[in-house]
């Protein structure tokens, strides 16, 4: 489990893409400081397993089934990286809870500068529509943040100083994808409330 508080700002050293899988090596010295073989770490909010580490580095599988759903697989030497360590269970949450399991995929659309944040548009895929809402939370490549503007289509987030001086969404321009995890409570809610109405018609 992960808030969507970025801890590091990490870059992709090495890409090797193998038949059904990638396997990739980034920089982390933060987020690798005491990590082990078996250990979390979320990489654009995606939750990867360590494979092994060395000299703040760490090594990753990364599956068909997570390339297909997320952006990871545009990643190339070089790249830079939002990395997270797992949230240690008595501290305080700082952003909200997010499991680092990507919903989807968005572009950003646009960006409108102001002189002390930025307004970012982003595209949203249909299926996710219904769990995102004006003021709820959304975690975009792995940053926690707040929905200003929700439509059907898209959604809106204002980016603070320290978020684009300390993450990717500082540097993304119009076209580029980003990973989408929708507030996991909304999607339990949904179903439990499914459920119900299967149930009991009334």
């Amino acid at each position: 489990m992960f808030t969507g508080i970025v801890e590091e700002l990490g870059e992709v050293t090495a890409v090797e893409r193998l038949s059904d899988a990638s396997r990739f090596r980034l920089r982390g010295p933060v987020v690798t400081e005491g990590a082990k073989h078996g250990d979390s770490i979320a990489v654009n909010g995606v939750c990867l397993t360590v494979v092994d580490t060395a000299e703040g580095e760490f090594t990753a599988d990364v599956m068909a089934e997570t390339l297909k759903r997320s952006s990871l697989g545009a990643l190339a030497p070089g790249s830079r990286v939002n990395l997270e360590r797992p949230m240690e269970l008595g501290g305080r949450l700082g952003g909200h809870l997010v499991q680092g399991h990507v919903d989807g995929t968005g572009t950003i659309v646009e960006r409108t500068p102001s002189e002390h944040w930025e307004i970012v548009k982003v595209s949203l895929p249909p299926e996710l529509t219904r769990y995102v809402v004006e003021k709820g939370s959304i975690t975009v490549d792995g940053v926690s943040l707040t929905v200003v503007d929700a439509a059907a289509d898209h959604f809106t987030i204002s980016l603070i100083p320290t978020t684009l001086d300390l993450t990717t969404l500082g540097h993304k321009q119009p076209g580029d994808p980003v990973n989408l995890e929708v507030d996991v409570v909304a999607k339990y809610v949904e179903r439990m409330l499914g459920d119900r109405a299967g149930r009991d018609p009334r």
